[in-house]
């Protein structure tokens, strides 16, 4: 056998190898689903009622959708507060005034407390200097390849940890100074990447707009990312923002931010694990399915006016006939809220003006159709196999947002982390400071069968 044929054999070997570690893996990690109730283990940390498990403490967010009787859960409309202050007053007290809000959000969740005229312009003043990227930043940008954002983020998360002085300091106030620039560059990072991503896969020019100190988060964003942009287009994106930055310490990544920042690793490590899970399509990329489904139902009914033909369509979605035949109504259903999702209440009404500006508003009152039909024929097809309502959910309406914003697919979950970095960077203070300061360590039961060792030349 010549070098050529042995090379060949070797690889198919190991190809073959790889084929039957993963078929073996079929069998060896296969636990049939009776163990969890025989053994009280809680499946993705869900309580039989659908409840979350408990697993810590926070003042930071809330997430409500139920509350609890003697007869068991009752169903209530959904309530997010930050603080302690519900977030639909804190949305329309800040839409009264006519001004941007993040900036304000982004205070009430590090500090707990909501800044006077002085303390929000000063941190306001303090986030746009840091908006811009240092230059050797900005470089390693231009030098990541990748066609996912979301990955380019991460990747040039971690390589802001060579740059800072003191990147493993634990201290509050060094948590609270790296917290501050990672929530200021997460918009230019973003649309940096987007601008370089589209110039290598599409050949389009590179440009590279700087922040500008006067605009606001969301303006900036707007105008690195497309450069012109409506006043209307910025208030929503702005509002995106407010209702995306916190969702309570349970939620999949700020979990991560929890689990990785309890074991004392430094703040890049920790933000850039958050961003790896709300990349998942299970979390961050929820609008993207909604989207898509959309487009497929404007083209797959005919009359978007006849619920009779809508609910006709929706059924064979549930019983796997149509579409992607998952047997989902994506942007439908919540873990927590039951009646409403307040922040999907929230940015339907913009969204409805919205629709407005862009001539939009037949694909618009569709969608708001397909939102009550769904919820309709979702409790209808499950009859008494589920034990709580569904709502949509944020996801549902804001897809078609960003969307008629003109932004592109690439940076619908990135803009999500542009969001969540407050959370993330809030939870990650009181983990090190004020949780216990003990590293989050849940037990596995093992359930494995006893197997004795037999010698290699006895196998």
């Amino acid at each position: 056998m010549n070098t050529s044929d042995k090379s060949k054999s070797e690889k198919m070997k190991e190809e073959f190898m790889i084929y039957k570690l993963s078929e073996t893996v079929k069998n060896t990690c296969q636990i049939d689903n009776e163990l969890f109730t025989k053994h009280n283990v809680k499946r993705g940390l869900r309580n039989e009622d659908h409840s979350g498990v408990l697993v810590g403490l926070t003042k930071i967010g809330d997430v409500v959708g139920y509350e609890r009787q003697e007869d068991g859960l009752k169903a209530i409309p959904g309530k997010l507060l930050y603080r302690g202050i519900d977030i639909e007053d804190l949305v329309k007290g800040i839409h009264a005034e006519k001004r941007f809000g993040f900036e304000e959000t982004a205070f009430l969740l590090l500090s707990g407390y909501l800044p006077d005229k002085e303390e929000l312009e000063t941190f306001t003043r303090l986030l746009n200097h840091s908006l811009p990227l240092e230059q050797k930043t900005t470089m390693n940008i231009l030098d990541l390849e990748g066609n996912n954002i979301m990955n380019i983020l991460a990747r040039s998360v971690l390589e802001m940890y060579t740059f800072d002085p003191n990147p493993d300091d634990t201290s509050r106030d060094n948590l609270m100074r790296q917290s501050i620039d990672l929530i200021a560059k997460f918009p230019t990072i973003i649309a940096y990447a987007y601008n370089i991503l589209r110039h290598s896969t599409q050949g389009r020019s590179l440009h590279i707009r700087h922040p500008k100190e006067e605009l606001s988060i969301a303006e900036n964003f707007l105008f690195m990312l497309k450069r012109e942009f409506t006043e209307l287009e910025a208030r929503i994106l702005d509002l995106a923002l407010i209702l995306h930055a916190e969702h309570g310490g349970g939620n999949n990544s700020t979990f991560t931010v929890r689990v990785t920042s309890s074991t004392g690793t430094d703040t890049y490590s920790s933000i850039a694990a958050a961003i790896g899970s709300l990349k998942g399509p299970l979390h961050g990329g929820a609008n993207l399915q909604v989207i898509d489904m959309f487009n497929h139902l404007k083209e797959a009914i005919g009359n978007w006016t006849d619920k009779n033909e809508i609910d006709k369509y929706l059924k064979k979605m549930l019983r796997k006939e149509a579409y992607n035949k998952t047997g989902l109504i994506y942007g439908i259903g919540h873990a927590v809220y039951t009646i409403s999702d307040p922040r999907a209440l929230l940015l339907k009404e913009m969204a409805r003006d919205l629709a407005k500006e862009k001539n939009r508003e037949e694909e618009f009152a569709f969608l708001e159709l397909l939102e009550e039909r769904a919820i309709e024929t979702f409790m209808h097809f499950k009859g008494n196999n589920v034990n709580k309502r569904v709502c949509a959910n944020v996801d549902f309406y804001s897809g078609f947002v960003y969307e008629m914003i003109g932004l592109p697919r690439e940076v619908y979950t990135p803009l999500f982390a542009m969001s969540r970095i407050t959370g993330w960077s809030a939870h990650r203070i009181e983990e090190l400071n004020f949780a216990g300061k003990r590293i989050i360590r849940p037990a596995y039961k093992n359930v494995a069968d006893v197997n004795p060792f037999t010698p290699l030349n006895e196998r």
